[in-house]
């Protein structure tokens, strides 16, 4: 006589653990993460008070012990060789005044990035606020900006031409973006895709230690550089590593570039590279953030935020910047 089947009932004691004392699922990506992934952690980490302190005060002994150095040498040259002392003279003041030079080109690049930063921000008041009065003044702003810019002549007739017809903040932003933005988020983006491209490249064919992370920060400071010429904010050598690192501390802020070895199946189309060739898919890995790091530069450097619709998308950036070079050349998910 067989027995009934029925339901299979479980005694479960009362001091059994429950689903909130599980343990963590554990944390999948790889301890050796990619290169972008890497200098973007580095980069955004936030200085110590100490190591500016230290900093400060190396550069002023520094500077201390080379201008004491450098007087006693004059000194001593003037009283053994007169002639050779007023030529290291002349030779140390041309130095000072190309240092002189050098620092004033550093302080209006910081205030030509100030100037885009003062725009954007007075443009997401506006937008927020919806006071036709300020966005006006957003827009001739705007217009003063890229006054002496002849690739952008064009749009500034045609905004001149139309802005009356614009009776709220939205609409007349939106018509500044149209004519005056649009072709430079183009070339904007072409920066990116070229930088995308060579951090992949060099990843996934040189082999040297440490080859990626250099290619990484060059390219990318390059792209930032660049990104920040087309929308008006050309940025000296101190501009550019302070912009680059304000764009890699945004993106650790919202996330961006936490994405793991999972990147290489949707970009390489279904993880064929990966299995191939770990460095090709690092490869793809890295342009696909540099990508990422692209479209931030762009919204930090832009001096109008995007309106609806109007952010480029990082799957169509990938798509164009790795086509034919790994494969398919399958993009990475939207940001």
């Amino acid at each position: 006589m067989s027995e009934k089947s029925g339901p299979l009932v479980f005694e479960v004691e009362d001091d059994a653990p429950g689903p909130d004392k599980a343990p963590p699922v554990p944390d999948m990506i790889p301890q050796e993460r990619a290169a972008m992934q890497r200098l973007a952690a580095a980069s955004a980490r936030p200085k110590s008070r100490i190591a500016r302190l230290f900093w400060a005060g190396l550069v002023g002994v520094v500077s201390l012990v080379v201008s004491v150095a450098a007087w006693d040498f004059v000194m001593r040259l003037l009283e053994r060789a007169p002639v050779l002392g007023y030529v290291a003279t002349a030779l140390i003041a041309v130095t000072l005044i190309a240092l002189a030079i050098m620092a004033l080109r550093e302080l209006a690049a910081f205030a030509r990035l100030a100037r885009l930063d003062g725009i954007q921000k007075a443009a997401a008041g506006a937008l927020v606020s919806g006071e036709l009065r300020e966005a006006r003044a957003v827009v001739d702003r705007l217009d003063k900006l890229y006054a002496l810019r002849d690739d952008t002549k064009w749009g500034r007739d045609r905004l001149a031409e139309r802005r009356g017809d614009a009776f709220d903040a939205d609409a007349l932003l939106s018509l500044a973006e149209r004519e005056l933005l649009v072709p430079l988020d183009m070339a904007a983006q072409a920066e990116v895709e070229a930088a995308a491209r060579q951090v992949a490249t060099v990843t996934a064919i040189v082999p040297l230690a440490l080859a990626d992370v250099f290619t990484a920060l060059t390219s990318n400071m390059r792209m930032i550089r660049r990104i920040a010429e087309v929308y008006g904010g050309r940025a000296g050598v101190f501009g550019s590593w302070r912009l680059t690192r304000t764009v890699l501390a945004h993106l650790v802020a919202t996330g961006a570039v936490a994405v793991g070895d999972d990147l290489i199946g949707s970009v390489a189309g279904g993880g064929v590279l990966s299995k191939l060739s770990r460095r090709f898919g690092e490869g793809v890995i890295n342009g696909a953030l540099t990508a990422r790091v692209g479209v931030a530069a762009m919204e930090v450097c832009r001096p109008l935020p995007f309106g609806e619709g109007r952010r480029p998308s990082v799957t169509g950036l990938v798509r164009r910047a790795l086509t034919g070079l790994f494969g398919r050349g399958e993009s990475a998910e939207d940001s």
